[in-house]
């Protein structure tokens, strides 16, 4: 324990809800705390202080500047003739917070301007006044510093490197976000090692044109102020270790963000084969893990964002952070992105959630840690930026019963325009307002009968999909076809089909793991159809429209995928 903390509202003061809140915060840092009440005069507070030995007394005074200055005198008289010297705390309204600061007497006054992490930080470490804070550099420590309250990321990329850089600056000056993500364009991800392939038309589209390693280190520059906020990048589409290495080089990567099935030609994002795509972003991941890199394999909602039953999501989730642990990844980062597909209402959504965490949750073990992270969907904001705030409350209070490490806030403007500097701060703002909020108290959501439910049937689902992959390794290898994990370099020895990318090409391929908009696409299935039905995104038949069960879901699956071993093996015996 930290010692003993009294708290009270001076003289005729009866405003106590900001002591009450400061003494909860020292209670859950470790303080043993009492509170004394309201109204109680500098003399009733000298003496409780000697009487019962307090080590800090945190005052509180919302009224009248000139008539705080004659309490403050009272109260270090007292204090003196009482014989007692505890550590003195302020809190008030910004005017009578300077009168507390010109007085002398107080180790740190608070004004009601400071965010909770400068709070927080004060009660970690004991910070005095005009002490700078020391802001953690890397993921771990940074959320371990602000619980319980989880730290906050946003994407950012403007169209050019210069109004990037002055935007990061204005940000980290605002000290309202720990993470910035940085958004940068296609040419970027896809051609940055390349740069005789870019399309110079689409220069700074869907992000920040970073075209050299100084442009990231001048982006990183301009976030060493305010806040320090931690900086991080997506992988690249192609090139992905000497992408990893660079951003670990230049920004100091937070965590790396690298997909299992996608970034190929899956998607239209580079020009690699499924295959190839998911044995090299197995090689980046186990780079990362080498590195001691969180990682953070976005795989799930990449899914969902293509109208995919809600079971291949949540498969999708349990088979990406399997695979990071495979590859060796201690601190994985599980993204969790609700609203998505359109019209999944907020039970099911919490069923979904509640069914991937549940299943990541089996892997965790002393060398697997995992760090949730929330985020609302890109597709849930509407164009009306008053409509659109809303839903960034709402998304963010829904994601809060996840008791998330980390909140992806994403701008509430992203429906109407790329988010600049200020709406980057104001979406903060808005969710640390809700975070506040929902950690003082508000019933538990995912008691909710139908999100239990829901969360069953997920699960149970997704282990008949899960168990599918087994059945075509077992076709591969019984043909004497390509299917062995040792092809990948480093896996280990003994075979598993959950890490094999052929294997999991091959689900890509005979539909087991399939998606509406991935019709038509060559490298994929695209067969099957989905409907929100009761708020839940599931299979149905085509003609009658009514859900599939996931059993027989996989099983047109694994039949497809029998007449397509049968068609390779007779062309390779005829």
């Amino acid at each position: 324990m930290k010692g003993l903390m009294l708290g009270a509202a001076m003289g005729d003061c009866v405003h106590v809800a900001g002591v009450l809140n400061f003494l909860r915060l020292a209670s859950a840092e470790g303080f043993r705390t009492e509170f004394l009440g309201a109204a109680k005069s500098p003399e009733e507070i000298a003496a409780a202080a000697r009487e019962r030995k307090a080590d800090y007394v945190a005052v509180g005074y919302r009224l009248d500047p000139k008539a705080a200055e004659n309490l403050f005198a009272r109260l270090r008289a007292s204090l003196k003739s009482q014989n007692v010297s505890p550590k003195l705390l302020f809190g008030g309204t910004p005017p009578v917070a300077d009168a507390a600061s010109r007085s002398g007497m107080f180790e740190r006054v608070f004004s009601g301007k400071e965010d909770v992490d400068e709070v927080i930080a004060y009660l970690k470490g004991g910070r005095p006044e005009g002490k700078a804070v020391r802001y953690p550099d890397n993921l771990v420590d940074r959320i371990l510093e602000k619980t319980p309250y989880p730290i906050l990321r946003h994407h950012f990329g403007l169209p050019s490197v210069a109004a990037t850089v002055d935007g990061i600056r204005q940000i980290a000056l605002a000290q309202v976000l720990d993470v910035i993500s940085l958004g940068p364009d296609q040419n970027f991800q896809e051609s940055f090692f390349r740069p005789e392939n870019m399309d110079r038309d689409q220069d700074g589209a869907g992000g920040v044109p970073i075209r050299s390693a100084s442009d990231l280190q001048s982006l990183y520059a301009a976030s060493r102020c305010g806040n320090y906020p931690l900086m991080r990048c997506y992988s690249g589409t192609q090139d992905v270790i000497r992408m990893a290495e660079l951003l670990r080089d230049t920004i100091h990567n937070a965590w790396g963000a690298i997909p299992l099935f996608w970034y190929n030609v899956l998607d239209g994002r580079g020009p690699r084969e499924v295959e190839q795509s998911i044995a090299e972003s197995l090689m980046a991941i186990r780079w990362h893990a080498e590195q001691g890199i969180p990682v953070e394999v976005n795989e799930s909602h990449h899914w969902s964002l293509r109208d995919a039953p809600d079971v291949v999501a949540v498969a999708a989730a349990y088979l990406a952070a399997y695979n990071a642990k495979k590859a060796g990844v201690r601190d994985y980062v599980s993204q969790y992105m609700l609203n998505t597909p359109p019209g999944t209402s907020a039970s099911m959504d919490l069923g979904k959630m509640l069914a991937k965490d549940e299943l990541i949750g089996s892997l965790v073990d002393d060398n697997f840690r995992v760090w949730r992270q929330v985020r609302a969907g890109l597709s849930s904001f509407p164009t009306d930026l008053g409509l659109a705030k809303g839903q960034l409350a709402t998304s963010t209070l829904v994601g809060m019963n996840l008791r998330p490490h980390i909140v992806h806030v994403v701008g509430f403007c992203e429906g109407d325009h790329i988010a600049n500097p200020e709406d980057v701060i104001e979406s903060c703002r808005i969710a640390r307002g809700v975070i506040r909020n929902c950690l003082d108290g508000m019933p538990d959501m995912t008691r909710d009968p139908k999100v239990q439910a829901r969360k069953r049937e997920l699960i149970r689902d997704a282990k008949v999909l899960l168990a599918g992959l087994a059945e075509i390794a077992g076709m591969l290898n019984k043909d004497g076809l390509p299917g062995d994990v040792n092809a990948t370099e480093g896996a280990p020895a003994q075979y598993d089909p959950y890490t094999d990318p052929h294997v999991l090409a091959a689900a890509v391929k005979c539909g087991l793991f399939d998606a509406p908009h991935l019709a038509g696409n060559p490298a994929a299935c695209g067969q099957v159809e989905t409907a929100i039905v009761g708020g839940a995104c599931l299979a149905v038949d085509p003609v009658s429209k009514k859900p599939i069960p996931e059993t027989v879901r996989v099983e047109m699956a694994l039949d497809k995928f029998r007449r397509m071993v049968d068609k390779m093996t007779g062309k390779m015996t005829a």
